[in-house]
């Protein structure tokens, strides 16, 4: 013990005569209380192991992002509709010179010499390089090597602390919490982070299957078994053709190696949709993102093949576009998608980052050679995305980062679908919170996803034709296979759009949890709506089969809200863009198919329940084709 006590005073001595700046002065600026799953920590980093050093300077204004939509999306504001440009988002979240001089002035009080700092050339972003041992004594962290069950590993800290002065000016610094850093090594590879993995089988929120299905038939009278395009069409009371298909756009996401086979959509269309067959989706290549056909099986293919299958169909002759991010080797992120839909962002705080993103050109073999891909193409005017993490294997500043970006594509006019998760109030993999933060099986804290919590997406949750009932009868909320997930955000508060229809759900209908189970403050609650995800029939790898998810509501819901936007076109108005502030307000009051039965059972209960209105199980219901339509159109 004695021993013990000496190295520690040392080594606080030894980081008081390091650093010129007093350590009473630093704040706890990020923490974390547990690893995510399936990640060991195996050893110290080794203090000579150089860094790649960026600190994210504070943007200004994000505090009135949410009053900027709702200046241009809700139906009673004049501003209805105006949606910004690019450049004048830029302007308006720059960080302010006072962020810039503020931080390099305490980067070089604490040692680090001018000629080693970088100011990217958007101003957003601060980069050096640093050993480990540098940089644990610049914000006080302890870096250690994490070990994933796969092998992989990477650079992480608990914790990390700034000057309380400096704090206000710093939204984030990497590599710390965010388990995406490289293990620099003579010897690669080097092993893709935890968030360039989206397109791994099994990897977040991926269609589930029961296997094989024949005799595969159109018929409305089988719908509570097997789900077709027309069953959709009967649900919602879609009867639209789309006719402004030059002006409209309709984009959906996939992570390489997901991938689709056009042999799979050719057959899909031959029994469902025989105008498309033949018919390929716009391929928008991100960062070297492939249509691999080397990979075969439903874990590849299962996704792409049920996103593209649908969202084509339901909205022919529209053209799709689809975003296939990431090469082989390093895969995408999140982030890496967001760089290519908005250069601003790009150029200003995201992209450009080997501790995040998938970095390009990309030196392993087999890579991307090309650069990165920044704006490359304007955002289509719905993007939908089946793909999803944990909230809590994040950090609230990493994921308030991103979220403030699809608030600004929100401001330029995009909607933004994102599945809201299949294992009810569980998170991926049925896994639950701890006390501690940590995630297990057995947990019994609700584990939220994101991005589906962040208040400027709309989640997307799941419902189903119960057995033996038709299209005519009420839906209900997903219970076969999967459960719809919902609940509430542990990092996000709630928006002022949703306050009202939140509100009244847990007065009328308090749920019989605790602040023990979920966040019981005033929390952003998911899903906003919902549309049938049970009993899909998909063509994947030369046969059919029944699908079930999340993963095949978002993609349906897009589609619709794409003919919506094609008969604004076709009048001479612009798209509906950020649709939240639009569908909570009282002039959409009735729009929806409001389901009231049927849970979203996990962590060891039943979940929340369905009930008239909002819940936090399928959001506001299902959409009603003809009432949203009749709604939209009546909008400037």
């Amino acid at each position: 013990m004695r021993t013990q006590a000496i190295v520690s005073v040392l080594a606080a001595l030894a980081l008081v005569l390091a650093s010129p700046t007093p350590r009473a002065s630093h704040v706890v600026h990020e923490k974390r209380v547990a690893p995510p799953p399936q990640w060991t920590r195996t050893r110290r980093l080794a203090s000579n192991v150089v860094l790649p050093v960026r600190v994210g300077l504070a943007q200004r204004n994000t505090d009135k992002l949410e009053d900027m939509l709702m200046d241009i999306a809700h139906p009673n504001s004049a501003n209805y509709g105006k949606h910004w440009s690019p450049s004048r988002i830029a302007a308006t979240f720059a960080p302010a010179p006072e962020s810039i001089g503020t931080v390099r002035g305490w980067l070089e009080d604490s040692g680090v010499h001018s000629s080693r700092i970088r100011l990217s050339p958007s101003r957003g972003w601060i980069d050096f390089n640093a050993t480990a041992q540098e940089l644990e004594e610049l914000i006080g962290a302890e870096y250690h090597v994490y070990t994933h069950e796969s092998g992989a590993e990477h650079i992480s800290c608990d914790s990390y602390s700034v000057p309380k002065h400096v704090q206000p000016h710093i939204e984030i610094i990497t590599p710390t919490l965010h388990f995406d850093a490289k293990v620099v090594s003579s010897d690669p590879p080097i092993l893709p982070g935890a968030s360039r993995n989206l397109g791994q089988p099994g990897v977040g929120v991926t269609p589930k299957t029961t296997g094989r299905v024949k005799g595969v038939k159109a018929e409305l009278a089988n719908c509570d078994k097997m789900i077709t395009p027309d069953c959709l069409r009967a649900l919602y009371n879609v009867n639209y053709k789309p006719i402004a298909i030059h002006k409209n756009s309709y984009g959906i996401v996939e992570y390489t190696p997901q991938a689709f086979l056009q042999s799979d959509l050719d057959m899909f269309f031959t029994n469902f949709s025989k105008s498309l067959v033949g018919t390929s989706p716009t391929l928008v290549s991100i960062d070297g993102g492939v249509v691999q056909t080397q990979n075969q099986s439903f874990g590849f293919n299962g996704e792409s093949d049920l996103d593209l299958q649908y969202g084509m169909a339901l909205v022919a002759p529209q053209p799709v576009t689809l975003y296939q991010a990431g090469d082989l080797p390093q895969g995408a992120s999140f982030n890496n998608l967001l760089d290519a839909l908005d250069k601003s962002y790009c150029t200003f705080e995201g992209g450009d980052d080997p501790n995040q993103d998938g970095i390009y050109p990309d030196p392993l073999p087999g890579g991307f050679a090309g650069p990165e891909s920044c704006g490359i193409v304007t955002p289509a005017n719905v993007i939908s995305t089946s793909y999803a993490s944990d909230e809590a294997d994040l950090t609230p500043f990493y994921a308030t980062r991103q979220c403030n970006e699809y608030g600004k594509l929100g401001l330029m006019g995009v909607t933004i679908l994102y599945s809201s998760g299949d294992q009810g109030v569980a998170g991926n993999g049925g896994r639950c919170l701890n006390p501690d933060g940590s995630q297990t099986k057995n947990g019994t804290r609700f584990n939220p996803l994101f991005p589906a919590v962040c208040p400027f997406v709309t989640a997307v949750g799941a419902t189903q034709v119960n057995p033996n009932a038709t299209v005519n009868d009420p839906e209900s909320a997903c219970e076969q296979v999967i459960f719809s997930g919902g609940g509430f955000s542990n990092f996000f508060a709630r928006p002022k759009f949703q306050e009202a229809a939140v509100t009244r759900f847990l007065r009328d209908h308090p749920p019989p949890f605790t602040s023990a189970q979920f966040n019981t403050s005033a929390s952003r609650g998911f899903p906003d709506l919902s549309a049938n995800g049970a009993n899909y029939v998909i063509a994947v790898d030369g046969e059919f089969a029944l699908v079930f998810g999340t993963s095949a509501s978002s993609p349906v819901v897009g589609a619709i809200l794409t003919l919506i936007n094609d008969a604004r076109l076709a009048i001479g108005k612009r798209p509906i863009g950020f649709i939240n502030p639009t569908i909570y307000s009282d002039f959409f009051n009735g729009a929806f198919n409001d389901i009231t039965t049927g849970g979203n059972q996990g962590c060891g209960t039943p979940g929340f329940t369905s009930a008239p209105g909002w819940d936090p199980v399928t959001g506001l219901g299902t959409p009603n084709f003809p009432k949203l339509l009749e709604r939209w159109l009546l909008l400037p």
